[in-house]
C-alpha cells in the first residue's frame, strides 16, 4: 500500500518542506508517502473565487491514484486519537487499496472533491495553515504506523 498527499499550494516554508521529507523517509518503509503539489487557483481583487476553488478541485481530482481510497483533510471531518488514527491505518491496509490524502485551498476543497472522498478526517478545532496541516498529517501517519509497529516513537 502507497500514500498520496495532494495538496493545493507550492514552495512550502524550508522548514515545512524539510519536516515532511524527515517523516516521509521514516515512513517509506511502513507507507510510502508521495507529495503532489498543486497549483492553486487564482484569486484577488475582482476574482471568483468559486471558479478558482473549482479549478484547484479538477487539478486534484486528476491527481488521484486509480482505485485509491480518499481522504480529505477537512475540518467538518470525523477526528481521531493517535491509536483511533492506527485503527483506520490498519482498516486501511485490511482494504488493499493506494490511499490518497486532499488538503485544500485557503478556501476549502471544491464541493466535487468533497463528494469523491471516501471519508474526511479533521485535525482538530483548530484552524491551521494549509503548509503546515502537511507536516501534522506526515506526522501523524509515522505515529500511526509507529504504534502498529511496537516502535517506541509513541509513548502516549
Amino acid at each position: 500500500m502507497k500514500a498520496r498527499l495532494i495538496a493545493v499550494g507550492e514552495h512550502p516554508p524550508g522548514w515545512v518542506a524539510e519536516g515532511c521529507a524527515e517523516y516521509r523517509k521514516r515512513l517509506s518503509h511502513w507507507l510510502p508517502l508521495d507529495l503532489v503539489e498543486i497549483e492553486p487557483g487564482v484569486r484577488g481583487k475582482g476574482r471568483d473565487t468559486a471558479r478558482a476553488m473549482g479549478d484547484e478541485g479538477a487539478r486534484v481530482l486528476a491527481a488521484l491514484p486509480k482505485n485509491a481510497w480518499v481522504v480529505a483533510l477537512d475540518g467538518r471531518g470525523r477526528m481521531h486519537s493517535s491509536e483511533q488514527l492506527a485503527e483506520r491505518v490498519e482498516h486501511w491496509r485490511g482494504q488493499g487499496r493506494d490511499l490518497a490524502f486532499l488538503v485544500g485551498g485557503p478556501e476549502g476543497h471544491a464541493p466535487e472533491v468533497l463528494a469523491r472522498a471516501d471519508e474526511r478526517w479533521s485535525l482538530g478545532p483548530l484552524t491551521l495553515p494549509h503548509m503546515l496541516v502537511r507536516l501534522v498529517l506526515a506526522e501523524q501517519l509515522y505515529r500511526a504506523c509507529a504504534l502498529l509497529a511496537n516502535h517506541p516513537y509513541h509513548r502516549g
